[in-house]
């Protein structure tokens, strides 16, 4: 899977939270001022070119829907992120946000229960 630029990974949280939608739905997604439509129609095709979302032509339009689910982006986009700066270990992860004070004992102790409800 290939990783997304900012600006797409914007848009792909619009698209999974919209749906299925025309480029002018995605648009109205953003805040104001809004990017100009054309803005919006290339990441989509960006994005279309990179295989997360698909079209179907109705008359003279495409309407575009997500091919991956969040979770599996979100799995991916960890794992690299495992892979590139903790030495492919999430437990050097874990350790690192515990050290900067980012996870608290209570939330390690709710992990730890997570895994022992698991096994």
């Amino acid at each position: 899977m290939e990783q997304l630029t900012p600006q797409e990974e914007q848009l792909m949280l619009y698209v999974w939270d919209f749906g299925p939608g025309f480029i002018k739905d995605y648009r109205n997604c953003y805040p104001d001022p809004k990017p100009p439509y054309t803005t919006v129609a290339t990441i989509i095709k960006k994005l279309e070119t990179k295989g997360y979302l698909s079209s179907r032509l109705y008359g003279n339009t495409y309407e575009y829907r997500p091919r991956i689910k969040p979770e599996r982006y979100k799995s991916q986009y960890i794992s690299d992120i495992v892979n590139q700066f903790f030495q492919h270990s999430y437990k050097e992860m874990v350790t690192f946000f515990a050290r900067e004070e980012k996870l608290s004992e209570q939330d390690l102790e709710e992990i730890i229960q997570l895994i022992k409800k698991q096994k």
